[in-house]
């Protein structure tokens, strides 16, 4: 089956103990997770849902859950922003747009509770997830994290203006087309931000490749 209607689906807060553990599950599940030391907690996500942060899930026809998120309010200089922590689409549902959905649910919690910015991570060597994150929402690559959670863990950390439609692509772009060494992409990476450039977009080039591609800050 190749089109799902979008009527099977619908984006929900998640509210009780049992929706929690559920989540909970999906999360090992999608993750492969077997050490209970990288566990989620249902506690954890029932006092995030009651103190502004957010929980969300999609649910199918069948009123099960089959991909969530959660986040929560982070401050910085610049003030206050929601911080989305994880997202996690069941196996059998990848590539329906559930993603989509998880991040303009998240996006709504955010604006209820006053927030106009939202954050999160991805590994810069994915570029679908990339092409997703800068091209498809129009989030900004503005810092890189070299070995966020530990050797080999490079992020990008990308900031979304929950205020504003899809943000003009610059017309003058810097282009990297991402190595095969996440070493050398660090790098380049790092030397682009530090000249006050962003992430703006991250594409399939014709030979296979991805390349990312670099303008001015769009509050610059």
């Amino acid at each position: 089956m190749n089109r799902i209607s979008e009527v099977s689906f619908r984006a929900v807060s998640l509210t009780t103990a049992a929706r929690f553990a559920e989540a909970s599950e999906l999360y090992r599940a999608v993750f492969g997770y077997l050490d209970p030391a990288y566990g989620l907690n249902p506690r954890l996500l029932g006092a995030l849902a009651s103190n502004g942060g957010s929980v969300v899930g999609i649910l199918d026809e069948t009123d099960k859950l089959v991909a969530f998120a959660y986040g929560f309010c982070g401050t910085d200089r610049r003030g206050f922003y929601h911080y989305s922590q994880s997202a996690v689409v069941a196996a059998d549902q990848q590539g329906h747009g559930l993603g989509r959905m998880l991040k303009h649910a998240q996006r709504e919690v955010a604006l209820s509770h006053g927030m106009s910015r939202m954050r999160w991570t991805y590994d810069p060597m994915q570029v679908r997830n990339a092409h997703f994150n800068l091209d498809v929402l129009g989030a900004r690559g503005r810092w890189f994290a070299p070995d966020m959670y530990g050797p080999g863990t490079d992020r990008v950390i990308v900031e979304w203006d929950l205020t504003r439609d899809q943000p003009a692509v610059p017309a003058d772009m810097t282009e990297l087309v991402v190595p095969s060494d996440p070493a050398e992409l660090r790098s380049s990476f790092e030397g682009l931000l530090a000249q006050g450039l962003v992430a703006v977009s991250c594409r399939r080039l014709p030979d296979g490749n991805g390349a990312y591609y670099f303008g001015p800050a769009d509050d610059a």
